[in-house]
């Protein structure tokens, strides 16, 4: 299993006007949930848990993309069971998201997870609590208090409607039980698909407590729409220095959730990880195949680790200029492309091989091989 995540410094860090929340430092397994952490990437699988072979691929897949922590749903005892054979083979840590029976966050916990998810809008019984925090506890695993608006416990919604303030007080309401139990190893979520609704109870949640944070927009949609839903509720979070570790909640792989997760906090100068491509939104002075090229290119360097920033330009007005301020850039023209390396022009090339040339020269500059 992975050590440490890697100590990210801001991209940007002289430029940002951001001011990090200050919270205090939880652990899943050998990763820092706040505390001053860099902002933890993670996913959920859309496996069966109980299918072993393929919940472990999927597993496997993501953290090659560079989820750092991974949820699987335990939906039973069978699938409880199959955390015995999983949690040991897994690369990053595997949380056990937890509903309704107590008995199964314990499976869970005696099959090794480093931590629980837990729903107080369908598991709040002080008795059930005391016991899954004393064996989580013993353990040294963590337990995310997550609250979501479509499962928010009845008693809160009559008690506060169904705002932010309901969302807020469920949490609190977990968060006190638990730290009356003297269990403090603790992460909390609020979490809807509407994004305002979002943004506002993590705002009234940071307000009355210092628990590190989890961020998400819960039943966000598709790739299309649920990847604008996410970045731009996550974004205004992240951006007012909310937030320790984030979830891109999709209709869709998981693998595609990691991907736009690393592109939101690179865009807020938070981390970076792999290639950043810019590329321009195409117009009538376009002569070469633009869309096919910036494909072709991001397909041949996916998995590359380092933080390259690649220029993919479709003519002269603002590729050379994009190109030369890129570590490798691209301004294509006429059924070919002027190549720019670290601000220096290299030369013409066809169209044909500009995807080959891209490709060898960011291997060579990230030090890797041609797999």
């Amino acid at each position: 299993m992975t050590s440490q995540i890697s100590q990210d410094q801001p991209d940007h860090a002289s430029s940002s006007p951001m001011t990090k929340k200050v919270t205090r430092r939880s652990w899943v397994g050998p990763i820092p949930i706040g505390g001053g952490a860099p902002v933890v990437v993670q996913t959920m699988a859309n496996t069966d848990t109980r299918d072993v072979a393929a919940t472990l691929a999927q597993i496997n897949s993501v953290a090659e993309r560079g989820a750092e922590l991974v949820r699987v749903a335990v939906p039973d005892e069978k699938a409880g069971r199959a955390l015995f054979e999983i949690i040991p083979q897994a690369p990053i840590p595997v949380v056990a998201d937890i509903h309704f029976d107590w008995r199964l966050a314990m499976l869970a916990l005696e099959a090794g997870a480093p931590g629980l998810r837990l729903n107080p809008g369908n598991l709040s019984d002080p008795d059930k609590i005391k016991k899954i925090s004393h064996k989580a506890g013993q353990q040294g695993a963590a337990i995310r208090v997550g609250v979501n608006s479509g499962s928010l416990d009845p008693r809160m919604a009559q008690l506060y409607g169904h705002g932010p303030e309901a969302m807020a007080q469920s949490a609190l309401k977990e968060l006190s039980l638990l730290e009356d139990l003297g269990f403090h190893n603790l992460v909390v979520s609020l979490k809807a698909s509407d994004v305002r609704l979002t943004v506002a109870a993590v705002r009234l949640l940071a307000e009355r407590t210092d628990c590190p944070q989890h961020l998400g927009i819960t039943e966000a949609g598709d790739l299309e729409t649920g990847v604008i839903k996410s970045a731009v509720g996550l974004g205004v979070l992240l951006h007012e220095g909310l937030g320790d570790t984030i979830r891109v909640s999709l209709t869709g792989p998981p693998e595609a959730e990691v991907d736009c997760a690393w592109e939101i906090l690179r865009s807020l100068g938070l981390r970076s990880r792999g290639p950043e491509f810019i590329s321009c939104p195409t117009c009538g002075r376009c002569e070469i195949d633009l869309v096919g090229l910036l494909k072709e290119v991001k397909n041949r360097l996916r998995g590359l680790k380092a933080p390259l920033k690649i220029a993919v330009m479709g003519c002269v007005v603002n590729g050379p200029g994009e190109g030369k301020r890129a570590d490798l850039g691209v301004a294509g023209g006429r059924g070919r492309g002027i190549l720019f390396e670290r601000g220096q022009l290299v030369g013409q090339f066809p169209y044909e091989s500009l995807a080959q040339i891209l490709e060898d020269k960011a291997r060579a500059m990230a030090g890797e091989a041609k797999t």
